[in-house]
């Protein structure tokens, strides 16, 4: 089962890993957005395991909808919005359960990137972070691990694709080649996801 301290884990892993990749997602953001998605990301993050830290929340679920809160305010652009309603909607479906099991976390998660995909109207191959939530939420119920990659694989697959949504749609064709930010830092999330169950990254908070 897991537990407060497990999601805390989860968002302390995920700032740590946002702090060391916060230069590479800008460099993704430079050529196609606003050379600014590490950074504000990096400023979000911080300000979640801060306040985490501070004072812990009882239930996983007070634990996203709190983080999520945070990104709203704290980070600029899109992101914000997007990163903040993925957290929030995932621990609103939570509930206030003190602990979860696998398959509800599972199922928030989907509640979670249902909601990214109705506030930015994207969909599977528009070049966004949905591009990596998606399968990574598919493959959650196999396991952690298999989420890790499918977001990892998703990420990487936005490349070759030309973006029709967000900042890059702006460039047309010129937004192929480039890996989406949005995607490559939504794998990171997941990745610290699977981290946290793993008992990964443990030493980074």
């Amino acid at each position: 089962m897991l537990d407060a301290d497990f999601f805390r884990r989860w968002m302390t892993v995920t700032a740590a890993s946002v702090d060391r990749e916060a230069d590479r997602l800008t460099a993704l953001d430079s050529p196609i957005g606003d050379a600014d998605h590490g950074s504000n990301l990096q400023r979000g993050f911080t300000a979640v395991r801060a306040a985490l830290e501070k004072e812990p929340p009882a239930t996983p679920g007070a634990v996203l909808v709190q983080s999520g809160r945070l990104l709203v305010s704290t980070v600029g652009g899109a992101s914000g919005p997007l990163y903040g309603t993925l957290l929030r909607r995932t621990g609103k479906a939570l509930g206030e359960a003190t602990e979860v099991d696998e398959r509800q976390l599972a199922e928030a998660l989907r509640a979670g990137v249902d909601a990214v995909m109705q506030l930015g109207g994207a969909a599977v191959g528009d070049k966004t972070m949905i591009d990596a939530l998606l399968p990574a939420v598919d493959a959650l119920g196999d396991s952690f691990a298999a989420a890790r990659s499918a977001a990892e694989e998703g990420a990487v697959a936005t490349t070759p694709l030309r973006a029709r949504k967000g900042r890059a749609s702006y460039l047309g064709e010129r937004s192929i080649g480039h890996q989406d930010p949005g995607a490559t830092s939504a794998a990171l999330l997941i990745a610290a996801l699977a981290d946290a169950a793993s008992g990964a990254g443990a030493g980074d908070e």
